[in-house]
């Protein structure tokens, strides 16, 4: 008897009004849940559709499984249809500055009153507060909390490698928006939830924070850290291929110098105990190198696979399509755009009793959606063009 699927906000009706990465987010993860995420774009459609570049897979890849109502929000009959729509609705994820919404029709306090069940997560740059009105963007708090400052080598901030504070964030929307929903359950009142881009990227700074708090003194960036642990390096291998190698506890010290050969560096009198050999690393680290810089990346990793030595390729985005456990059943799910282009990604990083989330779903055209969501609540085609302001409803 084969699992059932996994949807466990089946039944949930989501309002989504967003574009970019963080409130998208949000609205996938629930879609991903199970949820009815219907969201909502203006009637070119929403401008993240069309970026290109590092751009180009943000509207597809935070959108699969979605639908798409196409509405002219800056129009009375756009805003009563919309407002239609929220009053059969359990969550409204949102990512506009407030006086945006309020030229919406979709005043967050008049929404409290009009709608005592909607949960409302307003996905936004800063939590309340006198940054609250900035425009925020993923480098731009990056930047402000030392996230950037930790990432780069002395003197040269770098945002990490991912749009990681944005997809974190549309994570704690969504995490926020389950508990506002089990909150529901039991008082029948909804909830209005606002998710700061910047408070999210003090938590991923908070373990350094922590340590200038215990310490009194700020950490070095990443590159320039003092080390923890004997081995924790990128090493070059016979064939020109890096991998990262590291032994961290006396145990996989013991290991690694038989592995290599070095038997030497184990039973030096110098480097008995972890203490010793980090303050060696100015010298011992080389020997490593020249020792791993003599193996195949294959025969390494064989070897220390079995022997419980942590180790990695340096790879590369493109490179997790061929990667054996990426590959797995359910590892990536298939998903079509409205313009019949196919790609993988993955979808939720877990498994409920062996088997991965349910398929994420097809990216919707624009406006795909439009006619049948408005029809269902009673408008009829000449309302739904006017409220599209547009003849032409798809």
């Amino acid at each position: 008897m084969s699992e059932p699927e996994f949807r466990p906000l089946d039944g949930i009706r989501v309002i989504e009004l967003s574009h970019m990465i963080m409130g998208p987010a949000c609205g996938m993860f629930l879609a991903l849940l199970g949820a009815e995420v219907i969201k909502i774009e203006p009637p070119g459609g929403d401008k993240t559709r069309y970026l290109q570049g590092m751009g180009r897979p943000m509207h597809p890849l935070f959108n699969r499984g979605k639908k798409s109502v196409c509405l002219d929000t800056t129009t009375s009959a756009g805003q009563a249809a919309l407002h239609r729509l929220l009053e059969g609705a359990d969550v409204l994820v949102e990512n506009f500055r407030d006086t945006s919404l309020t030229k919406m029709g979709l005043d967050l306090d008049a929404l409290r009153e009009l709608y005592p069940r909607l949960i409302i997560s307003g996905c936004k740059g800063f939590l309340s507060g006198p940054y609250q009105d900035r425009t925020a963007l993923d480098e731009v708090v990056q930047m402000m909390t030392g996230l950037a400052y930790m990432t780069g080598p002395p003197g040269q901030p770098l945002r990490v490698g991912s749009s990681a504070n944005d997809i974190m964030g549309g994570l704690f929307g969504a995490y926020s928006v389950l508990a506002a929903l089990l909150e529901r359950g039991q008082t029948g009142e909804g909830r209005s939830i606002r998710v700061g881009l910047f408070e999210n990227c003090l938590l991923l700074v908070a373990q350094h924070m922590v340590q200038f708090e215990l310490d009194g003194v700020n950490p070095p960036p990443m590159p320039a850290r003092d080390f923890s642990w004997p081995v924790y390096d990128v090493f070059q291998t016979a064939s020109g291929q890096q991998m990262f190698v590291s032994a961290v506890t006396d145990g996989q010290w013991h290991t690694i110098t038989g592995l290599l050969g070095l038997e030497q560096l184990r039973d030096d009198p110098r480097l008995q105990g972890r203490e010793a050999q980090i303050a060696a690393r100015s010298w011992t680290i080389p020997i490593f190198a020249e020792a791993i810089a003599a193996r195949e990346i294959d025969t390494l990793a064989t070897e220390f696979e079995a022997q419980g030595i942590p180790f990695s390729p340096i790879s590369r985005p493109g490179d997790m399509f061929d990667d054996p456990h990426v590959t797995r059943s359910g590892g990536l799910d298939t998903s079509r755009t409205g313009s019949g282009a196919v790609f993988r990604a993955p979808s939720l990083p877990f498994e409920v009793r062996g088997v991965s989330n349910s398929p994420a779903g097809d990216v919707a055209d624009v406006g795909q959606h439009t006619k049948a969501v408005l029809s269902s609540i009673g408008l009829s085609a000449d309302e739904i063009a006017i409220c599209q302001n547009t003849v032409n409803a798809e």
